[in-house]
């Protein structure tokens, strides 16, 4: 005993009492400031002894796992395999070889940063195929079907190329997504042949912006198009094998449940429920999908952690109930472990049927592991459950790091762990006797918890809405707090009760039932929809501020000791960064035929000679600006003819968008800003944008300068990765635009310059 409480406090400082019992103090002769700094700093170094804890650092193992991820996609070229498998393997023997040393902590930290470097590697390497770089014309293809999408207004598959003509002998691809008028799109499974017109994966439409071939180049597929005429279904030369034989089972089971709804359901209620069930929502018409994601109910609409939870719950209480009705099995049997193994079958099949997006897989292996858990007698909501899921998520898909959906799931179910296990202890610790505990009776305490839920999962998500989306929800507590309790009691257990009945021939009610919450959600969605600033627009900002958000959500999150405010003063800066982001003064599309100028006004003035509404949408978007595609302000200023266009920006000087050869003289003249799909002379007095350099880069965005003008390119300079391929001759090394010629000239408009035409 006399040595246990002689032996030196470091348990005390781990447990987290901070500064430990018997710390060492400064004398008493040590001057004051002296003193108090001493004490902060031996608390400073308790509380990270506290963090390192047994038990601590598994958490913080995906984070180092996704942070080699983001490096893999951060690198300008492909990374060598065998170098980065190397490098791997060396640094995870090393993080074992100092397993009982003081270094452990940072090696096991390193060698997952070089694992999940590794992984996204291989990643790649494994799905490796074609790209188109061109658009192809009457291209005659031939394959098997392996998914098709209803939507709105058009249908979509895609195909799985057996053979590939065309009049450029093309290379090869391997899946082509096409698009066609809606209801011709063929049965999965089936071999047809066609003629396509194809189009290059779509690049990012600004800088910045997300990268639509990166996602489909993950999904393997090379190209996406139109199917042009009739559509023949022929006998397959060969066999699709298992794989497309399942696809096929599941898109009829899919398509039978759709077509169950039909007979009681239709409209946006018919694709909502099919939505939910059956993780098909495309068929949502356009207002009711924005009103949906402006009120901060669009999450419903993805199969995601809370639809896997709700299926997976109430099948494990029904099942439990069901057991408890039988006394000796309450005894003898472990009926807790059985409702969890019906529960994670019932969440398989959920997935199996949704058809296993990125979202729902995170989602699975979430829930999995909780149920898991129940099952093996051990704690199921903990930061060791997210640990795992997401480790499983990040190993299978590392391309899930950059996508929208990975990263809002995990930040609200971070948010959600941290609350559950550190807030809510806490918050209801209160004695029975008192005013809280009268209150929890009348069903306080769960409301409390639904209003901290709804807000903590929507404060995680804001700053990844914000980036990707442009917006935030200034109603989405509102919304959730009105709509989620009729979803989840109603929407989903009589979706679910539908799916049980159908074989039987009984789900008609069930489907009837689940209208009604509907009409409640939508009715909800449209009246948060309607308040006054209710959307709040967001100005794109970049990824610096994104990482410096998520950081302080991790520290935040992850951390126990007063070290995680340390990510609120983290988050703080984040938002400061994002309001200090200069917008870009000239946005140009990457084939050169739409320019946006910002005036003297502040707002984007449209040179277009194609008119692009879902570009329009996401530039408008990106610059926090109300306006639709169609607004007649958008050409105020723009003084057209047949030759071209020009605008007047803030500072007075002409930018020019020209479109036939004898337009160039005039505008390299005038114009401060010359863009021109054509070959402009190297004689030029203005900056630049030509055929050649659309090429390389892609869009572009531009900001004034004393000297020319800054840019910032969609594809900059030395990229060259699989999705994104560099093209010859991309050698340009300047990231100022500058006159291509040194001879002086007055680029200040003429009056008749910007007069109309007639």
């Amino acid at each position: 005993m006399a040595e246990r409480e002689g032996a030196p406090h470091r348990a005390q400082g781990i447990a987290g009492t901070w500064p430990p019992r018997g710390a060492t103090q400064a004398g008493p002769f040590a001057p004051s400031g002296f003193r108090a700094w001493s004490s902060f700093v031996e608390t400073l170094r308790e509380w990270v002894r506290a963090e390192a804890g047994a038990g601590r650092l598994l958490p913080w193992v995906p984070v180092a796992f996704g942070t080699g991820i983001a490096f893999y996609f951060a690198a300008d070229h492909e990374p060598v395999l065998t170098v980065a498998a190397a490098a791997a393997v060396a640094f995870c023997a090393a993080a074992v070889f100092l397993r009982r040393h003081k270094l452990f902590p940072v090696a096991i930290m390193i060698a997952a940063v070089a694992a999940g470097f590794a992984v996204a590697t291989l990643r790649t390497a494994r799905l490796a195929h074609a790209v188109l770089a061109r658009p192809a014309y009457s291209v005659t293809l031939s394959g098997f079907v392996e998914t098709r999408d209803v939507r709105e207004r058009t249908d979509r598959f895609v195909l799985r190329v057996a053979e590939m003509e065309s009049p450029r002998g093309q290379i090869k691809l391997d899946r082509v997504r096409l698009s066609v008028r809606k209801g011709t799109a063929p049965e999965v499974g089936s071999f047809v042949e066609l003629k396509a017109r194809l189009q290059p994966p779509l690049a990012p439409l600004r800088p910045g912006s997300y990268d639509f071939s990166r996602d489909i180049y993950f999904q393997g597929i090379g190209a996406s198009g139109f199917a042009m005429g009739a559509i023949k279904t022929v006998e397959p030369p060969v066999s699709g094998g298992l794989a497309l034989r399942y696809a096929a089972f599941m898109q009829g089971l899919r398509d039978a449940i759709d077509a169950r709804i039909r007979t009681t359901l239709e409209g946006d209620k018919r694709a909502i429920a099919t939505a939910l069930l059956t993780g098909r929502r495309d068929a949502i018409t356009e207002p009711v999908n924005d009103a949906m994601f402006i009120s901060g109910l669009g999450h419903v609409l993805s199969i995601s952690g809370y639809h896997m939870a709700v299926v997976a719950g109430v099948v494990f209480f029904v099942v439990r109930a069901l057991l408890a009705l039988v006394p000796g099995l309450t005894i003898s049997a472990p009926i807790k472990k059985w409702s969890a193994a019906a529960a994670l079958a019932a969440a398989t099949f959920y997935l199996l049927l949704s058809g296993a997006e990125v979202a729902t897989q995170r989602s699975y292996f979430m829930t999995a592991v909780v149920l898991i858990a129940v099952m093996v007698d051990r704690r199921a909501i903990t930061f060791r459950t997210l640990a795992v899921a997401a480790l499983i998520v990040l190993a299978i898909a590392p391309e899930a790091l950059v996508h929208p959906s990975f990263q809002m799931s995990f930040a609200a179910t971070l948010g959600l762990v941290a609350l559950v296990q550190i807030g809510m202890p806490r918050l209801f610790a209160t004695p029975d006797s008192s005013a809280g505990a009268r209150v929890a009776l009348w069903g306080g305490r769960e409301i409390v918890t639904l209003v901290l839920a709804s807000l903590v999962a929507g404060l995680a998500t804001t700053p990844y809405a914000a980036f990707h989306f442009h917006r935030v929800t200034p109603y989405g507590v509102l919304a959730n707090l009105a709509a989620m309790p009729v979803v989840s009691a109603l929407v989903m257990p009589a979706g679910l009760l539908g799916l049980a009945a159908m074989p039987f021939g009984f789900d008609g009610f069930f489907w009837w039932l689940m209208g009604l919450g509907i009409d409640w959600m939508i009715a909800v969605t449209r009246w948060v929809a309607a308040l006054p600033g209710a959307i709040g627009r967001m100005a794109a900002f970049g990824i610096g501020p994104l990482i410096a958000a998520s950081i302080g959500i991790i520290l935040m999150g992850l951390l126990r000791t007063p070290l995680r405010w340390s990510g609120a003063a983290v988050l703080a800066l984040s938002v400061i960064w994002v309001l200090v982001v200069p917008q870009p003064d000239i946005l140009i599309s990457g084939d050169g035929r739409n320019v946006a100028v910002r005036g003297a006004d502040g707002r984007l003035h449209l040179m277009r000679t194609a008119k692009d509404a879902f570009l329009m949408k996401e530039w408008l978007a990106a610059d926090a600006d109300p306006r639709v595609a169609s607004d007649p302000t958008l050409s105020e200023g723009v003084s057209c003819d047949d030759t071209g266009c020009v605008v007047a920006m803030a500072d007075a000087t002409l930018a020019a968008l020209a479109l036939r050869p004898e337009a160039l003289a005039d505008d390299c003249e005038r114009a401060a800003l010359l863009v021109t799909t054509r070959q402009a002379p190297r004689t030029c007095a203005s900056a630049v944008i030509d055929r050649s350099r659309l090429q390389r880069q892609g869009a572009m965005a531009l900001r004034r300068t004393g000297g020319g003008f800054a840019m910032d390119a969609a594809k900059p300079r030395g990229l060259d990765r699989p999705w994104s391929p560099a093209m010859a001759g991309d050698t340009e090394a300047e990231s100022i635009l500058r006159p291509t010629s040194s001879v002086p000239r007055d680029a200040t408009p003429a009056e008749t310059d910007l007069q109309a035409d007639d």
